[in-house]
């Protein structure tokens, strides 16, 4: 008797089945990596965002909003909100008012100019207009030069046309001083900053309540103290001419003066009120 023939099984049909499976799995663990990667740590992130808001309100670039909630370093990032009227049209028309007046004040005070006695520029408060120690100050003192009028004879009608506000800040070098006058650049710095302010109100006619003085000392330098032109750049008096939205504030009914955050910090600042008791202590 012959062998039975052996029977054949259906065993190779369904081996693609393993091959799909695996394709399906690979298929899923990369939308799996694609998503994983898509989500970030909010927290990380929250508090990164936290130190860089930080970061530059000490700096004074960007101001805390008072009817905003600090952000949480331990929460989400919060959602950016975009205002319903974009404020182009009246940044547009301010930006016109800043050239026009730097335009102004560069033909006004070209000579100045010209000889580097006077510096111009758009700051973030404003425009500022540098007036250096030299040609304008002898120095370690607060007196002005023989001659030196004649240069705000013409800038202040310029100022009177445009200027709102005004804030006049005296700023030095690093090289300390003490003579008959002053014991401190910080001494120096404001009595040259109020010395103005008191040659503005009783020879200029500006009403008080449009200035404001600040001595900065050597701490806001505009150059390096490493060279003798950086610290002859630094020994300067700077005419901030503020737009409407940077004018001094007044406090509540028995409350001091102040004047709204600005970025700098409130070194040997004076507002109005002190202004006219520097002036009528001085008479």
């Amino acid at each position: 008797m012959r062998p039975r023939p052996k029977s054949r099984t259906g065993t190779g049909h369904e081996r693609w089945l393993v091959s799909y499976a695996d394709f399906i799995t690979l298929l899923f663990a990369f939308f799996v990596v694609l998503y994983s990667s898509s989500q970030v740590d909010r927290q990380k992130v929250g508090k990164l965002a936290a130190a860089i808001q930080v970061a530059f309100q000490q700096l004074g670039i960007f101001q805390e909003s008072p009817g905003r909630a600090p952000l949480n370093p331990n929460g989400a990032v919060p959602a950016v909100s975009t205002p319903a009227t974009p404020p182009a049209a009246v940044a547009g028309k301010d930006n016109r008012e800043v050239q026009r007046l730097m335009q102004t004040l560069q033909r006004t005070l070209a000579p100045e100019i010209e000889k580097r006695q006077v510096r111009l520029r758009a700051g973030t408060d404003g425009v500022v207009l540098s007036v250096q120690e030299i040609g304008f100050y002898d120095p370690g003192s607060d007196t002005l030069r023989p001659g030196a009028e004649s240069f705000f004879d013409r800038l202040m009608p310029v100022l009177l046309e445009y200027a709102t506000q005004l804030r006049i800040e005296g700023h030095t070098d690093n090289v300390p001083i003490h003579n008959a006058h002053f014991a401190s650049n910080w001494e120096l710095s404001t009595a040259r900053a109020t010395g103005l302010v008191r040659l503005f109100v009783e020879q200029y006619k500006v009403p008080a309540s449009r200035l404001s003085a600040a001595g900065y000392a050597e701490f806001h330098p505009a150059a390096s103290n490493d060279t003798a032109e950086g610290r002859s750049l630094n020994r300067r008096i700077d005419l901030v001419i503020l737009p409407p939205e940077k004018a001094l504030v007044p406090a509540a009914a028995g409350g001091p003066a102040k004047l709204p955050d600005s970025g700098q910090p409130p070194l040997a600042s004076t507002t109005s009120g002190l202004v006219m008791r520097v002036l009528s202590s001085s008479r």
